[in-house]
């Protein structure tokens, strides 16, 4: 699968249980070595390096590790980052923990399915949430509404 991320027609019959108990060995197989990196090593992408700072609108956007749709088109905006960011994401779709990495904590989240590195969310999003989730565009996939 490293041509570019999840097979969302096999990926949608595995429990969340298959994807928690994938080994990183199985993850390589599936994932490119940038896709790997930011999925399960916790790497960050360039600013401005994906395409999907420019999609046409309407679709899901879903993780590139699992399929498991993450954020919507309409809560997606221009954060002036280099990165997509949405103000909201879809209901269970994401987990947080802190992250320390870094002089200050920053809260990291993650797919809530197979645990993927997706990002960071930050307090200086526009309303209704005030929120920023940072994603790596190579994190994602964008499925386009039918």
């Amino acid at each position: 699968m490293p041509e570019g991320g999840a097979d969302n027609t096999t990926e949608a019959n595995m429990s969340n249980e298959k994807w928690a108990n994938l080994s990183e060995s199985e993850w390589k197989d599936r994932l490119t070595a940038e896709e790997f990196d930011i999925l399960r090593k916790e790497g960050t992408e360039r600013s401005f390096s994906h395409e999907f700072n420019d999609v046409a609108p309407g679709g899901t956007f879903v993780c590139a590790g699992c399929a498991l749709p993450l954020f919507e088109y309409e809560t997606k905006f221009d954060s002036g980052t280099g990165w997509p960011s949405f103000y909201t994401h879809i209901d269970g779709a994401v987990e947080t923990k802190k992250d320390f990495k870094l002089v200050f904590p920053r809260t990291e989240y993650h797919c809530a399915r197979c645990g993927g590195h997706q990002g960071h969310v930050f307090k200086d999003g526009p309303e209704p949430t005030g929120l920023r989730y940072c994603n790596n565009g190579l994190a994602l996939d964008y499925v386009e509404k039918a």
